[in-house]
């Protein structure tokens, strides 16, 4: 599995996960314009053999980093999908200067907190109605320059 910069051609497929995993998923559009006109944006794919199976993005604004989406299709989770995407958005942060991550997850999702305690975010509040049903729980990873312990010596999670 590769992680690469995502590419308008990837924009189809991470729609289409998108659709599959979230009940209000962002439209193609949206992604098409986070990639080609949002200079704030990194976006990442998980390619296996040739298959777009999952994607990531962060906002970077001054010295912080916002995770704005984070999917991987449901036939491939619980494979590790997950675990390399935040790595790498973790490892890009930290290379363009973010001093701190901070993110917004669904109260419902415990997979996903489980993930992100994993590589140290704490939870810090709530966003009153940031879903359509649900409110939002907001994480924080402080300190993003200093290893977190998730690392291997190779630099793996």
């Amino acid at each position: 599995m590769t992680i690469e910069p995502m590419k308008f051609s990837h924009v189809d497929r991470v729609a289409q996960i998108e659709k599959m995993v979230y009940r209000y998923p962002w439209t193609r559009h949206a992604f098409a314009g986070e990639v080609v006109d949002n200079s704030f944006a990194s976006y990442y794919v998980a390619v296996e053999d040739d298959e777009v199976v999952g994607y990531a993005g962060i906002w970077i604004i001054l010295d912080e980093a916002h995770v704005t989406n984070l999917a991987v299709c449901p036939t491939r989770q619980n494979r590790g999908v997950g675990q390399m995407l935040l790595y790498h958005l973790i490892k890009v942060a930290r290379e363009k200067g973010a001093l701190r991550m901070t993110l917004e997850v669904r109260f419902s999702n415990r997979k996903a907190q489980d993930l992100y305690k994993k590589f140290g975010f704490v939870s810090c509040g709530v966003r009153p109605n940031y879903y359509r049903d649900e409110d939002a729980m907001i994480m924080w990873l402080e300190d993003l320059q200093r290893g977190h312990g998730f690392e291997d010596a190779e630099g793996q999670p």
